[in-house]
């Protein structure tokens, strides 16, 4: 028995998976509060590391006898030094996190969503640790990325593995919640950037506007997507219609919640535009179109495959912010209920304009913590 690594993709799969899991997550009790390992099949434990220094006897008759047990920390030190103890207290085979909630947080599990109609694919990106998803269509020989990471390699790499270019980078608004990778990617291999423009008002780079009706054509099979402007999480939100199946709504509308509109210290002005998007615009589409979201704020909202996505009227019949009929009790709802705002919010915005440019670990500071970009969130 042995002190053993659990890397982020190997626990990724065992959420989606739904298997059975123990962790001992040793970081400070305000961290765990804020944040944490969610899943269906996961039971947790929260014991500071400081109090588990001298002596792990006090964790020991809380470990389950039937569960493998996963201790996770900040980066990963503390919780390899605790599983070690556990391991000789108990003869037991014990995991610790590989890169801690560092590695979580930024690790993205690809999920195929379907086929298109007249060929090619779609695949959504899931960020487990920080409740963020991109997407990825591909079509005969190339390929376009919606609301693409900063973890820009996990992209290029199942390009590869699809044998396919990357043509295009989407991103459906400013994000205000992690930093995008589109631009970025972008530059690195010769593709198109689209940002919409009411929304790149003070980017400091060129990019393509992405227009209300505009169509994007990837591969020669033409799998078209359709920019449909949807303000209201932001002034420029564009949702894409892809190959008349699928409703990308960037952070207008999730599956158990609708998108917040305060981010840009608007909320007041912007709160009549999501209403119109998500009560006027949206219940003009298709009910039969599947909503692939840019974000899921519960690991209630996954499916057995390990998808977030809904029936467009199935949304209207169980989502809470798609019924608020009365319209001052909508405003107060958006308005005046809402979650913290994402850590770094602000940074975050300047950064996806191009007037900060902060490195790696300080990226990585900046996203800690949960995804926070819907009303009714955590």
């Amino acid at each position: 028995m042995s002190l053993q690594a659990m890397s982020a993709g190997q626990l990724a799969r065992k959420v989606m998976d739904r298997e059975p899991l123990f962790i001992l997550d040793v970081r400070n009790e305000s961290d765990f509060n804020d944040w944490k390992i969610e899943a269906h099949a996961v039971e947790t434990l929260n014991i500071p590391y400081f109090e588990l220094i001298d002596d792990v006897e006090r964790v020991l008759e809380k470990l389950p006898a039937h569960k493998e047990i996963l201790v996770v920390c900040a980066k990963e030190g503390s919780s390899k030094f605790v599983a070690q103890q556990i391991v000789e207290a108990t003869g037991r085979d014990v995991y610790y996190l590989q890169g801690g909630m560092k590695a979580w947080s930024e690790y993205l599990e690809p999920v195929k969503i379907g086929d298109l109609a007249h060929g090619g694919e779609l695949y959504q990106f899931v960020r487990l640790g920080k409740g963020c998803l991109s997407y990825m269509i591909v079509s005969d020989g190339e390929a376009a990325v919606v609301d693409p990471l900063r973890m820009i390699d996990t992209y290029e790499q199942f390009a590869e593995q699809k044998k396919v270019s990357i043509t295009h980078l989407i991103d459906t608004h400013l994000h205000a919640d992690h930093i995008s990778g589109g631009r970025h990617l972008a530059q690195k291999v010769g593709a198109t950037y689209w940002l919409p423009p009411k929304d790149a008002g003070e980017v400091t780079f060129s990019y393509q506007p992405l227009q209300d009706g505009q169509e994007i054509t990837i591969g020669q099979t033409k799998v078209t997507i359709h920019a449909l402007h949807s303000p209201g999480h932001t002034i420029g939100s564009t949702s894409l219609i892809v190959d008349n199946q699928y409703l990308l709504t960037g952070d207008i509308l999730f599956v158990d919640s609708i998108g917040r509109p305060d981010l840009a210290g608007k909320a007041e002005d912007w709160v009549g535009d999501l209403r119109h998007t998500l009560y006027h615009l949206y219940r003009s589409l298709d009910p039969d179109l599947i909503v692939l979201p840019a974000h899921f704020g519960k690991i209630t909202e996954m499916n057995e495959d390990g998808s977030i996505s809904a029936r467009l009227g199935d949304l209207y019949a169980s989502n809470q912010g798609l019924n608020i009929e009365d319209e001052a009790e909508f405003r107060k709802t958006v308005t005046e209920q809402l979650p913290p705002q994402p850590n770094s919010y602000q940074e975050i915005r300047q950064t996806n304009m191009g007037k900060l440019t902060p490195g790696p670990e300080q990226q990585t500071e900046m996203e800690i913590g949960p995804n926070r970009c819907a009303v009714h969130d955590r």
